[in-house]
């Protein structure tokens, strides 16, 4: 089994009160897919009417619950998702293609609809078989136990290496109607954004067709979960899907751009962002959130290029977990993103505390200030390069010996 860590100490202080969402069900089970004695398989059902929306890796190499979904994403509706942790059916050919139609099968004569209204994701270890068989009587038992809470359960039951459940939750109002926004992510390590990054599923009693709900996520995860990286290893299964039951009562909107989603959309991307930092907090090992902003880039996007180049350097994140603000480290970083900087115009702060500036070491610089200041949980590390209005932040964590320890004995 895995290596067992203690609960990060970024962890959030309290867990949302996350409430029922209209039309969403669901239940946890052991079906000892690889772990014993803990839940390792979640079912969930959505009422008829249910529309989905989904972004997935980029990965050439994806799982097969992957292909699965993309498959049937483009009809639109959801009945059903199915997840299991300890077993990733990736790597896994013809074997993990059957894996996946057997789960369906079996999900939708337990939830009394089509096998393309079943989504089903897998998180953890890659190459290893999947025998969908020991899902046999299991779902079908856990189908009777449905019910809309706690929502703790099903976070909890998608965990791999995360040492806390990550929960998010919004309510707003949609032409006078009031509506709940729910999610919950796992991820940990192997982290790097390439759409969205490890699982997450999220779920709305609003009602919003297919398209628009598509283009609602597809804008979300650009600030949020493709802002976040720990390892700077895109997963094989990568997962985020979003479902909108319209068990509200809310008026139903074919238009992303209708003005009545306003709200509703930024509630999204915070419920979004929120899963997002927990992933960056939860980093495997990690004892420092690393928020990195950028700004006087030529572009947003060239911002993010560099912004990234200094999420994932080792030598950056090393740096943090020794709580030693190595600047040059920065400037390494900075210099090999392959993007328009010059040395001369760029200045470099951790905080509030600017330590390098025109190229050079800032003349009021303070040792003992920034070293101070290293020692937080929170770092904030902010380069200015100078040349025009393009900013952009990512989030990330430091990089400790237990990362280490953690993935060195994954699969014992």
């Amino acid at each position: 089994m895995a290596h067992a860590s203690p609960v990060s100490p970024l962890a959030p202080k309290t867990v949302p009160d996350v409430g029922p969402v209209a039309g969403v069900r669901f239940a946890t089970a052991e079906a000892g897919i690889r772990y014993k004695g803990r839940t390792d398989v979640l079912l969930l059902a959505l009422d008829k009417g249910t529309t989905v929306a989904g972004v997935f890796t980029k990965s050439k190499c994806p799982s097969a619950p992957v292909e699965w979904c993309r498959d049937i994403l483009s009809k639109g509706s959801a009945r059903g998702l199915v997840v299991n942790s300890g077993n990733a059916n990736a790597f896994t050919g013809a074997k993990g293609r059957a894996a996946t139609a057997l789960t369906a099968k079996i999900a939708a004569r337990a939830l009394d609809c089509r096998e393309d209204e079943i989504y089903l994701a897998s998180t953890g270890v890659i190459g290893e078989p999947l025998d969908a068989r020991k899902y046999e009587g299991v779902l079908d038992a856990t189908a009777k136990r449905l019910g809309s809470l706690p929502w703790i359960d099903p976070a909890r039951a998608i965990m791999t290496t995360d040492t806390f459940p990550k929960l998010a939750t919004a309510k707003v109002k949609i032409d006078g109607v009031t509506v709940t926004i729910a999610g919950i992510a796992k991820g940990a390590g192997m982290i790097a954004p390439d759409m969205a990054t490890m699982l997450s599923f999220v779920f709305t009693d609003a009602a919003i067709e297919a398209p628009a709900l598509q283009a609602l996520l597809s804008r979300g995860v650009t600030d949020s979960f493709n802002a976040v990286t720990i390892d700077g290893d895109t997963s094989t299964s990568d997962t985020l899907l979003l479902f909108a039951t319209g068990a509200s009562g809310a008026p139903r909107i074919a238009d992303a751009k209708d003005p009545r989603l306003m709200r509703f959309r930024r509630a999204l991307q915070g419920v979004l962002a929120n899963l997002a930092e927990q992933v960056a907090r939860d980093g495997e090992g990690a004892r420092k959130l690393v928020r990195i902003h950028v700004s006087g880039a030529v572009s947003k996007r060239s911002a993010r290029k560099i912004a990234m180049a200094i999420a994932n350097s080792p030598l950056v994140k090393t740096a943090v977990a020794g709580e030693d603000a190595n600047w040059g480290r920065v400037v390494m970083a900075v210099g090999k993103a392959g993007e328009p900087a010059e040395r001369d115009k760029l200045s470099i702060a951790f905080g509030a505390i600017r330590v390098a500036h025109e190229g050079a070491r800032d003349p009021s610089y303070d040792e003992a200030e920034v070293s101070a200041y290293m020692k937080n949980d929170v770092i904030d590390l902010s380069v200015d390069l100078g040349l025009g209005r393009g900013a952009d932040r990512v989030m990330t964590c430091d990089l400790t010996k237990e990362y280490v320890a953690i993935n060195g004995d994954y699969r014992s």
